[in-house]
């Protein structure tokens, strides 16, 4: 990684069985970027504590989240992986830019009040929760913060925590922009509604091929028409629209057979990942986590000695 580019941080939160609308999603758009910018993946774990109450799942979902992201082929290499708790900078920052809001200003975030109406306990650390990410954002001089839409917000909530910090203190922080990541848009499942793991319409990123099947051969196909449009619609995720014409020009009507080809193409593409994801081991993970909290350290410290400084706690 060169210091000419430009600096991004996405954080990684385990949201279980990964399925393929979670691939062209969210992965595969971070994917086609990652390596044009110095990245920094982080591992939210502290964040989860606002809502998860169970060590045991905590503790997987890291090993998982790791694994996930390795396997679909992000290179330790060329991104810093690392783990939120194991770099105290995050909740140390996070309680000097609590220090620099008022809440009136956070009772104000979309996250927040989505979260409470749905019953989540208002916890403190859910209601300060855009500090922290803010603490997340702003160790690491990150410039781009690739988000959908839905968190636009999250962005201008630091922004608005460092501007304050640095109108106060002087210029130490970083203003970071937001990336809108388009993705592919709505991925559909097995049933032409958006693949969702709440609609039980999944066919799973790392799934076997007897797992693959069974999803594929239960997509709900029109009654009539010669292509089923659910069936083309997962292909074509898999393969141009040129690819496809004369293979469905040829089975036109075989609703069957048209399955079977997606049944391989899937087999084909998702074969690779599942394997190379067995053979991630946990000490693997824990190896990757270990190096890159060591570089991560390395930024963050700088950013922190400046923060200490501007507010008078650095005694030198």
């Amino acid at each position: 990684m060169t210091n000419t580019k430009k600096r991004l941080l996405t954080g990684l939160q385990s949201s279980g069985t990964l399925h393929i609308g979670n691939y062209f999603g969210a992965l595969k758009p971070f994917l086609d970027i990652y390596q044009d910018y110095d990245s920094y993946l982080m591992v939210a774990d502290y964040h989860a504590l606002t809502s998860l109450r169970d060590p045991a799942q905590l503790r997987q979902n890291i090993f998982n989240v790791v694994k996930d992201y390795l396997a679909v082929g992000v290179d330790p290499e060329k991104a810093v992986i690392f783990r939120q708790s194991d770099n105290q900078d995050h909740t140390e920052l996070g309680w000097v830019l609590d220090c620099m809001v008022t809440v009136p200003f956070l009772m104000q975030a979309h996250s927040y009040k989505a979260k409470v109406d749905k019953g989540i306990e208002p916890n403190a650390g859910l209601f300060t929760y855009p500090m922290l990410q803010a603490a997340d954002i702003t160790l690491y001089d990150i410039d781009v913060v690739p988000v959908g839409e839905d968190q636009r917000q999250h962005l201008e909530y630091t922004r608005e925590a460092v501007g304050k910090f640095n109108r106060a203190f002087g210029e130490v922080l970083k203003e970071p922009k937001e990336m809108i990541l388009d993705g592919v848009g709505i991925v559909p499942g097995v049933d032409g509604q958006k693949m969702s793991k709440s609609y039980g319409n999944t066919i799973p990123l790392f799934g076997t091929k007897e797992e693959i099947e069974k999803a594929v051969m239960s997509i709900v196909t029109d009654s009539e028409g010669d292509r089923p449009e659910n069936v083309y619609a997962i292909h074509k995720l898999l393969k141009s629209e040129d690819e496809l014409a004369p293979l469905y020009e040829e089975k036109k009507g075989r609703y069957g057979d048209l399955k079977k080809a997606l049944i391989e193409d899937l087999e084909n593409f998702i074969a690779p990942m599942r394997e190379k994801r067995n053979q991630i081991t946990d000490d693997d993970v824990k190896s990757v986590l270990a190096e890159g909290v060591a570089k991560a350290k390395r930024t963050s410290g700088q950013t922190l000695k400046k923060v200490r400084e501007a507010i008078g706690i650095d005694l030198g």
